[in-house]
This record gives structure tokens, sequence and C-alpha cells, in this order.
């Protein structure tokens, strides 16, 4: 257990995370900023997993484990997407999301 910090601190925190971090998928132009609008989202659902973890089944380690899962996919959908840009950037010369459907041909 956390000393002096509640579940419901911790919950609301990562509520507040991830819905900035879906408000920023939904409203940015900028691919550079969605894309960190989705490592928010992913980094308060691991966030998540550690504290409803410790707090109920302090003793087991899956939550923990998850998490790591996570982050390792968020490090994987990271590299891609970087990778997506840079080449969209090299074609396009922008990295707004309305210039994206030129690599639909």
């Amino acid at each position: 257990m956390i000393e002096g910090i509640s579940i419901y601190e911790v919950l609301t925190l990562t509520s507040i995370l991830f819905f900035i971090g879906t408000y920023g998928f939904f409203t940015r132009e900028n691919l550079i900023t969605v894309l960190m609008s989705i490592e928010l989202i992913l980094n308060a659902s691991a966030v998540n997993f550690v504290v409803i973890n410790t707090y109920l089944y302090p003793d087991f380690l899956q939550g923990a484990i998850f998490s790591i899962f996570i982050i390792a996919l968020a490090a994987a959908e990271t590299a891609l997407a970087i990778a997506i840009i840079i080449n969209l950037y090299k074609m396009v010369h922008s990295v707004e999301v309305k210039d994206t459907e030129t690599m639909k041909y």
C-alpha cells in the first residue's frame, strides 16, 4: 500500500491523464502530438494496472507484468509510428493529419 495516498486519488489522476490523451487524439492535427496522446492513454492504463494490483492483491505481480507488456507494446508502436511519420515527411514535407491521404496510393 502507498502511505497517505488512497486508491481514489491515483485512479482520479490516471483518469484525467486518460481523458487528456483521448482529447488530444481526437482534436490534434499534428501526427507527433497524436502519437504523444496515444502514449498518454497507454501510460494511464499501465499505471492503473499497477495501482489496482497493489491495492487489491499486494502479493501478486500480474499488474506489473501487464504494465511491462504495455510499455513494450508502446515502445514498438512508437518506433513504427515514427518510421511512418518520417516517410510521410519525406514524401509530403508535412506531418499534418490531413496530408496522410497521399499514403493511400
